[in-house]
């Protein structure tokens, strides 16, 4: 360490300032605040939760309204790397991104802000658009934000063949596992600790009703329909529906990251979810579903409804946005399970079914009154095999192994169903995203 003497000189602020003043003049300052504009509007997208494909087209939007000559772009889940050019100068920068959270009332206005932007525009009037957008809150007030969750988990435990008793335990399972979630998400709690801690309130506050219910009454065991459905708001939709959207589109780094970071949630859930059913055994054996007819259409239809329109709510979509996607996901699972009822194969009629809700979401997002995204990833949420998940994971347990890598190919085939049924839709309804430009 270099001695200070008493003698030295103090420090001389103004030289130090022209110094500064002089450098500052070497660099291409209106440069520099357009690309800063630029990257903040796209980190805010892809904080926000959607595709890299709708961050570029925004990023390069925002570019080109700045006066920007030329704009490359490189988004991953977690960064973006964007060149800016003007004439024969150019600015390069990185940044990082480490929120995971899904907002589509964000997004919405962002994707609005994409479409109004005037010819030209400076980048004070991006940061002041963008600070209105950031400064928007929550929509929906806490309490609301679990109860839907509960309700989204609920109206899974009727598809699943749940009994009445059981759906009542789900909804306040279910809704006090998301606001645990929720609390721990907003002190910045480790992902992947927040998912294994919320399935675990969520199994254990299950089990711990039905085993108040038995004390009272017949002890009718805990049954999967309703065990696996407290924790399905754990379901990372738009990690999985968006990776899929990239890698489609050759945006590979992106898709595998968010491929990956889906899988890793899915999977912290089901360490929770196997350990306590360890301590209380899970019947999977699927109920008869003794309606018929008009009752049955009704006990796919309500539900299907209902699910998804506590998933969007919980997205933190507005009402309008909300119940729209619930009629096109409503619609679509139904036609989907009296497909399968009339003897479809589960995966071609997933399929089928995912392809009507994306041309459906296309059309009801017509004129940019919805991002595409924001209607079709809750809608097709209902559609995932919860139960069978967990009866692969059960079977994987007692060692047959056999019956394990049965339930895994099933459920992973009924995944890349949705999939691929969402990558079909787009291709047909997005000109600019099926054709490279």
């Amino acid at each position: 360490m270099v001695p200070v003497s008493d003698s030295q000189e103090p420090i001389d602020e103004t030289r130090v300032r022209s110094v500064h003043e002089s450098e500052e003049s070497l660099e291409p300052v209106s440069l520099i605040e357009q690309s800063r504009a630029t990257l903040r509007t796209g980190q805010l997208m892809l904080a926000a939760g959607t595709a890299s494909y709708r961050v570029k087209q925004a990023m390069r939007a925002v570019a080109v309204s700045l006066g920007v000559d030329e704009h490359t772009n490189h988004v991953a889940m977690t960064d973006i790397a964007a060149t800016s050019h003007r004439g024969r100068i150019f600015r390069t920068e990185v940044i990082e991104n480490r929120s995971f959270a899904v907002n589509t009332d964000r997004l919405w206005h962002l994707d609005r802000l994409r479409r109004t932007l005037p010819e030209r525009t400076t980048p004070a009037e991006v940061h002041r658009a963008l600070d209105e957008i950031e400064s928007r809150g929550a929509l929906h007030p806490g309490w609301m934000n679990s109860g839907v969750a509960g309700l989204a988990c609920a109206a899974f435990a009727v598809l699943n063949g749940a009994l009445a008793w059981e759906v009542a335990i789900v909804f306040l399972a279910a809704s006090m596992g998301q606001w645990v979630r929720r609390t721990l998400a907003h002190r910045h709690f480790n992902a992947f600790g927040t998912t294994v801690v919320a399935a675990a309130v969520s199994t254990l506050l299950y089990v711990g009703g039905i085993n108040l219910i038995a004390l009272s009454g017949p002890d009718l065991g805990t049954h999967a329909a309703g065990y696996i459905s407290s924790v399905l708001f754990l379901l990372p939709g738009f990690a999985l529906i968006t990776g899929a959207l990239d890698m489609a589109k050759l945006d590979l780094q992106s898709g595998i990251q968010r491929i990956a970071y889906g899988t890793m949630i899915v999977l912290a859930a089901g360490v929770s979810v196997w350990i306590v059913s360890l301590a209380s055994p899970v019947d999977t054996i699927p109920r008869a579903d003794a309606a018929t007819g008009i009752a049955e259409l009704a006990l796919w239809a309500a539900p299907s409804f209902l699910g998804v329109l506590g998933f969007s709510l919980m997205f933190n979509s507005p009402w309008r946005m909300a119940l729209t996607a619930a009629v096109i996901g409503g619609l679509a699972n139904t036609g989907r399970l009296a497909a399968m009822d009339a003897g479809m194969e589960t995966q071609l009629a997933t399929a089928i079914a995912c392809v009507g809700v994306g041309v459906l979401a296309a059309a009801a997002a017509r004129g940019g009154r919805f991002p595409v995204i924001t209607l079709s990833v809750p809608a097709v949420l209902v559609m995932i095999p919860g139960v069978a998940a967990h009866e692969a994971l059960v079977a994987l347990n007692g060692g047959d192994y056999t019956g394990a890598m049965a339930g895994i190919l099933e459920v992973t085939l009924i995944v890349l169903s949705i999939m691929v049924g969402l990558v079909v839709a787009k291709l047909v309804t997005d000109k600019e995203w099926s054709f490279a430009r």
